[in-house]
């Protein structure tokens, strides 16, 4: 669970938070000395700031003291300053020396939730970005911030310095072959090749010879000894995707090689030693292959040492965002576009859509938007999601909603009303000004 940080000397203010953020791990600090020892002990992505602090809760100094000492042991915390009604004056202030965002009482719990999410998944973001630039280009691919995500890291970092076979489960799109070359990376591997080959795309009669190679004459059109997949990752990793649709025939060769460290090619009669790590990846259930005889238990065993989940895209929390933005300024730059982000409701669908073909299919409806956005955001429109966006962005913004469904009755009404004006405002319940008024604060075209 995500750290957040509440500073706020109110009992009851702190009671109604911590039921209404019970989704994050909640820490509270009743002054300034409190706070900053929760910044340092904790490291809280966000911070819940109320400017009115003791010694002094009817002013904000002790509250904008208390910002400018986090933001300078912790410069990328997100801070959302909380502040009295008529304190608009002093919110802006804050917002000026570095605060994410304000809100002024009365407490609305929804609203501090969202502000709270919005905060969240922009550090995120961030954070992932820094990493990002922080590697030097030498970025493993494994964006996320969820906690899942956070111990995938952690296995990766544990056995790839090691020589273990690593058998890597999840849905198809989930970014196998980014785990598999992660691991690669972090190995002492890492200079050299990384080759990869799907097992499930090769038809069965070239799969043999794409693996080990083939000496020249050993069948029809072998002009000349060609190495294989094998020999190609020599000092390097391998990885065998899709290895539960490898023929059954052909896993026993490879079970050979994996105990032995041995090839044959095809036609041929030596035996050439061939140092590579292996690692494989399926989308299927093994042990339930293993129990209907269509996959070899001893290989089986042989290639899950350590077996890694992947997780679906629809099971890791807020990351999407993440991947969403990373995807946005990728494209972006490549198409040379200028667009920077994404709307409200183009966040929320993106949320709420449950991404059946994974990190792949989020990939491609980033780039198919990027190209369609007309300006510095990508709208609900252009993902093609304003279905799932309009269902939830009651929840964000009930000023949008108030006004799409104001307009949405004038123009309703007003065909009811066969292009009546007068009609159209008894029907609506209320007076010709104010019917004319909506008319233009909505920009609407009236026509029957």
């Amino acid at each position: 669970m995500s750290k957040l940080l509440i500073v706020d000397d109110d009992k009851g203010i702190q009671k109604q938070l911590k039921w209404s953020l019970s989704e994050y791990d909640v820490v509270f600090a009743d002054n300034r000395e409190q706070a900053i020892s929760a910044v340092r002990l904790h490291e809280p992505k966000v911070v819940l700031l109320d400017l009115g602090l003791p010694p002094d809760e009817d002013n904000a100094s002790e509250g904008l003291k208390a910002l400018q000492q986090i933001l300078s042991i912790a410069p990328f915390t997100k801070i959302v300053v909380i502040t009295g009604n008529d304190d608009h004056q002093v919110a802006l202030d804050a917002i000026a020396q570095g605060a994410y965002d304000f809100y002024q009482k009365p407490l609305d719990a929804d609203v501090v939730n969202i502000i709270v999410q919005r905060a969240m998944a922009v550090s995120a973001i961030e954070s992932e970005n820094r990493d990002i630039r922080e590697l030097g280009g030498v970025d493993s691919g494994i964006i996320g911030n969820s906690e899942i995500m956070d111990r995938l890291r952690t296995m990766i970092k544990r056995i790839a310095p090691t020589e273990i076979t690593a058998l890597l489960l999840g849905e198809s799109g989930t970014g196998k072959e980014v785990v598999a070359n992660a691991i690669h990376q972090q190995s002492n591997r890492a200079q050299k090749p990384f080759i990869a080959i799907n097992c499930a795309s090769i038809p069965e009669n070239l799969l043999e010879s794409e693996l080990f190679g083939f000496e020249k004459g050993a069948f029809t059109g072998a002009h000349k000894t060609t190495k294989g997949k094998i020999e190609n990752a020599a000092g390097g990793t391998l990885f065998l995707d899709e290895i539960g649709d490898m023929p059954f025939n052909l896993q026993a060769k490879l079970l050979r090689f994996l105990q032995e460290r041995v090839i044959e090619r095809i036609g041929g009669r030596q035996e050439i030693a061939v140092d590579v790590r292996v690692v494989c990846a399926t989308n299927q259930n093994l042990e339930q292959m293993v129990a209907n005889k269509e996959f070899r238990e001893d290989l089986y065993y042989r290639i899950s040492e350590m077996v890694l989940s992947i997780p679906a895209l629809k099971d890791r929390d807020y990351d999407v965002l993440i991947l969403a933005q990373y995807f946005l300024l990728q494209y972006s730059k490549d198409y040379n576009m200028k667009v920077k982000g994404f709307s409200d409701e183009a966040a929320n669908a993106l949320k709420a859509h449950p991404w059946p073909g994974n990190i792949r299919e989020l990939q491609n409806k980033i780039k198919s938007s990027v190209i369609m956005a007309n300006g510095a955001q990508i709208t609900d429109v252009d993902l093609g999601f304003i279905n799932n966006a309009n269902e939830l962005s009651v929840d964000l913004n009930l000023r949008t909603v108030r006004e799409k469904a104001e307009s949405k009755a004038v123009e309703q009404a007003f065909v009811l009303s066969e292009g009546n004006m007068s009609k159209t405002a008894e029907m609506l319940g209320v007076t010709r000004p104010t019917l004319y008024g909506l008319v233009e604060k909505y920009g609407l075209q009236l026509s029957v």
